[in-house]
């Protein structure tokens, strides 16, 4: 029987008198990939915030629970040490660091040097772009080859919950269809993954369930084989009737 990795439950965000997140409740078990779809400005990159303490100033409550333990108040290097990763909407590569330095950065709570430098090669193996560059500055690299590296440094920490926001934002379709490979690939390594992603019919064909957000809340769950079906899920977020 597989274990609840993130438990959250009834999550509420109010910046001031907006709320943009309104009675949350989701949860991801171990080895599963779970999607959170929704328009934007329906309070995915919030939740994911919510999650990791990263919010700005804001009134936060209900309850979140990874690995059995509430996370409110842990600072996000103690998020790290406990196996739990983000790639952020946006990358958040260091622009001034080196590609294989980035890499090292994602390492940065391990201290095994041979178990760090043979995973520096394996995911130049799967990013082989990454490797071709391995010396340039992070800051110069396109915006796809900025989100393999951002994927490629959460990785480096080994986490056992991997957050991907937005991770086709932006991207050619080429690199998209590659980006959503590498998830498919990470997923079938068993890291679980929570996937906020636009794109809603790349993400429930990965995905093994889905949750819907609209407006702050979730709308719809379930197996994400059968929201690809659902007449609603068409209509609204794939562009069929």
């Amino acid at each position: 029987m597989t274990s609840t990795l993130l438990n959250i439950k009834e999550l509420s965000v109010a910046y001031g008198g907006i709320k943009a997140v309104k009675g949350v409740s989701l949860e991801v078990s171990e080895g599963e990939l779970v999607t959170l779809i929704g328009a934007n400005g329906a309070g995915k990159t919030t939740t994911l915030k919510a999650i990791t303490g990263t919010l700005p100033d804001c009134k936060v409550a209900g309850h979140i629970e990874y690995l059995g333990q509430a996370l409110k108040g842990q600072s996000s290097f103690h998020l790290v040490q406990q196996k739990l990763a983000m790639v952020p909407e946006g990358r958040g590569v260091f622009t001034r660091m080196s590609i294989q330095e980035n890499l090292m950065m994602g390492a940065y709570t391990r201290n095994d040097k041979a178990g760090i430098a043979a995973d520096i090669e394996k995911w130049f193996g799967v990013f082989p772009r990454l490797k071709e560059r391995a010396a340039q500055m992070a800051g110069t690299l396109s915006g796809g080859e900025q989100q393999m590296l951002a994927m490629a440094r959460a990785l480096m920490s080994h986490p056992k919950l991997l957050l991907l926001d937005e991770p086709s934002m932006g991207l050619s379709p080429i690199m998209v269809e590659k980006i959503f490979e590498v998830i498919r690939n990470v997923s079938a390594q068993g890291i679980t993954i929570l996937l906020v992603e636009q794109n809603a019919r790349l993400a429930l064909e990965a995905a093994h369930r889905g949750y819907v957000m609209e407006s702050g809340l979730i709308t719809m769950s379930g197996k994400a084989s059968e929201m690809l079906n659902d007449p609603r899920v068409k209509a609204a977020y794939l562009g069929e009737e």
